[in-house]
């Protein structure tokens, strides 16, 4: 277990407890934390617990002495590059420094020791402790930060591709529908492919806009244009906008909407695209001959909308991002339902415009979603 103190740690190992103390005022004034152990077991436990920026050892303690705990530390994965400073009062002669060094330390000091040298050292190690500490902070800001920029990435490439779909299909619709006019110059034929060719005309231009919604909100470009408007005449433009959506997928649609008067101050025509766009989710992702069900009350100064349908869910792992731009349910056999992926992204931010909110209440695979959107009234 880490320490979450965010000082650097420093470990004083001495059999003496006045010698601790001693070294514990020295290095009290270092911006660091002082572990203390009286013997080499309990420096071990320690260092099992704790990351340690620098460790002061007095080489002659009973039992485990200094050089037998520095060789434990450098066998240990955690503890082995840990700088060491040994303390000795005895002689410092060259064998006992090479055994030292061959420890893995990277100094002896001589008691009785001289508290401006000791503090000076330490400071080193402890500044290179903090450095490695930043370094590692960056490192990890950068590895988070170069994820992010992979997952963008590929959500771009996966909405090209989309996109590419999206207006391929009824772009070569239209141009078979040039062809047949070609082949076939009668008024019937031409009615017909004129009306097909409308229908592909208001699709295009309703991705077109919600492209460019979603440039104008990332670049501050949309003003609200708000009015007095009462709720209730909002959802009714909202569902006979959605409508053929619903029918042409035979669901059932049931309202459940306060009978008293709603006011709002809000843009009619963005809040409708909000309940709209919920509403056209609703029945593009419920199999034929569903339920949606669209539901508005009033809580104490906050209006809450529901719309709730009997679809194919969201799955768990996709729930936490259903409102990011450009995220899309998985589903290859579902492709022409799919969309761009930026229909969620867009209402979201648009609420918000609005001082609200929207969450997904609850979705089950197989069992639906319900969305609920909150604004102040």
């Amino acid at each position: 277990m880490t320490s979450a103190n965010p000082l650097p740690n420093c470990l004083l190992v001495d059999d003496l407890e006045e010698n601790l103390l001693a070294l514990e005022a020295l290095l009290g004034d270092q911006g660091v934390s002082i572990l203390k152990a009286r013997s080499g077991e309990e420096a071990l436990e320690l260092l099992l617990q704790h990351d340690v920026a620098l460790a002061l050892l007095d080489v002659q303690m009973p039992g485990m002495d200094g050089f037998e705990l520095a060789e434990f530390m450098r066998a240990s994965e955690r503890a082995r590059d840990v700088p060491i400073i040994f303390l000795t009062a005895g002689s410092a002669d060259q064998q006992r420094r090479f055994r030292g060094y061959e420890a893995g330390a990277v100094d002896f000091l001589q008691k009785p020791i001289e508290a401006d040298i000791l503090r000076s050292k330490a400071r080193i190690f402890f500044d290179l402790y903090r450095q490695r500490q930043k370094i590692g902070a960056q490192r990890d800001a950068l590895e988070e930060l170069t994820g992010v920029l992979q997952t963008a990435d590929r959500r771009k490439n996966e909405f090209l591709a989309v996109l590419a779909h999206e207006l391929r299909n009824p772009i070569m619709a239209m141009g078979a529908g040039l062809h047949l006019m070609e082949r076939r110059p009668d008024p019937e034929t031409a009615t017909m492919v004129r009306g097909q060719m409308s229908k592909y005309v208001r699709h295009l231009g309703s991705l077109v806009e919600d492209l460019l919604d979603i440039a104008r909100i990332d670049q501050g470009k949309i003003a609200l244009k708000k009015e007095h408007l009462l709720l209730q005449d909002l959802l009714t433009f909202a569902v006979e906008g959605s409508r053929h959506h619903i029918d042409a997928a035979s669901h059932e649609l049931i309202q459940d909407v306060a009978p008293e008067p709603i006011w709002l101050e809000a843009d009619h025509a963005r809040l409708a695209q909000v309940v709209g766009n919920l509403l056209t989710n609703a029945a593009k992702y419920t199999p034929a001959g569903g339920e949606i069900r669209l539901s508005a009350r009033r809580e104490e100064d906050q209006v809450r909308i529901e719309v709730a349908d009997t679809g194919v869910g969201i799955p768990a792992e996709m729930q936490a991002r259903i409102f990011d731009l450009f995220a899309q349910i998985d589903g290859s056999n579902q492709r022409t339902q799919e969309g761009l992926g930026i229909g969620l992204a867009l209402v979201k931010q648009l609420v918000e415009l609005h001082g609200g909110t929207i969450m997904l209440k609850c979705s089950a695979p197989g069992e639906g979603s319900v969305f609920e959107v909150s604004l102040p009234l």
